[in-house]
């Protein structure tokens, strides 16, 4: 399948949004050649955001991430991530109670930030659930995947109450080949253990989309065919950027392996405006 040089497509564009695992980062860190693209940006004048389904950490010490290798354009009004929506919805619906959750302490940021009191599963007690408003799917770190998951399903079947998945991916790539199971992929089966739907955050859904659509246009007036949406998974980046109505770039440095990529495409039917390799340049 032939692919094309990212910097060939970018100026046609009045503002890019980029996922970040897979396209901007990996498993090591920053891609190398990923400073230069943003150089390239800010030389002309084309606007970026980085949409992320990243809710393990803040807004701020995401940015911090990019920042630390000299992307100072990169700053916290640039990050739009899956948790900042659902601490919006908290905030907005939870007005008092405990919130239990899986995942990290730094991950608990966006309920602590709805002024709500957080409760992380490997300290919750089954025998004293009365004021638990509210579960969140926030991280695949933080707990003991046997017994907490186990006591997360025990929790629901108990009392029943809104649950929120801050995560819709199901897996990430930790290498070149491999890739280990999300959050979204845990928060998957749970609901179907317990036949239960819940309230997903991020990617493909349209909010995330719109908010940083939003975002762009205060800066400049555009349509959505002036935004072109960068991500390396057909199933989140690609098809909510297409519906969106925004032409999208399949990238083959993160979940979509060059080998596999047309074959994907064809099976899916999730066809992407352009394919590169990766949006590093040298």
């Amino acid at each position: 399948m032939k692919t094309k040089d990212f910097r060939s497509i970018v100026t046609n564009y009045k503002a890019v949004f980029f996922d970040a695992f897979g396209v901007l980062k990996n498993h090591k860190g920053i891609i190398p050649g990923v400073e230069n693209t943003f150089d390239f940006l800010d030389e002309q004048g084309i606007d970026y955001y980085i949409l992320t389904n990243d809710a393990s950490r803040s807004p701020e010490a995401l940015a911090q991430v990019y920042q630390d290798k000299g992307m100072v354009g990169i700053t916290t009004d640039k990050i739009i991530s899956s948790g900042m929506l659902a601490h919006d919805w908290l905030k907005l619906k939870i007005k008092s109670g405990r919130v239990a959750y899986l995942g990290t302490e730094q991950s608990a940021h966006y309920i602590e930030k709805a002024g709500l009191e957080t409760l992380p599963i490997n300290k919750l007690n089954l025998e004293d659930v009365d004021d638990i408003k509210c579960l969140v799917f926030l991280d695949d770190e933080g707990f003991d995947w046997n017994d907490d998951i186990n006591k997360v399903i025990n929790l629901l079947r108990k009392k029943n109450m809104t649950v929120i998945v801050a995560n819709t991916d199901v897996n990430y790539p930790v290498n070149r080949t491999d890739i280990a199971i999300a959050i979204g992929g845990i928060s998957d089966m749970v609901e179907q253990i317990l036949g239960r739907h819940f309230i997903r955050f991020g990617k493909p859904d349209a909010q995330m989309f719109m908010f940083a659509y939003e975002k762009a246009c205060a800066r400049q007036p555009m349509t959505r065919d002036d935004v072109l949406m960068v991500g390396d998974t057909l199933f989140t980046d690609i098809i909510g950027g297409n519906k969106f109505g925004m032409d999208t770039v399949l990238v083959l440095s993160g979940n979509t392996l060059p080998e596999n990529a047309k074959m994907k495409i064809r099976s899916t039917g999730i066809i992407p405006t352009y394919v590169c390799g990766s949006v590093a340049s040298f």
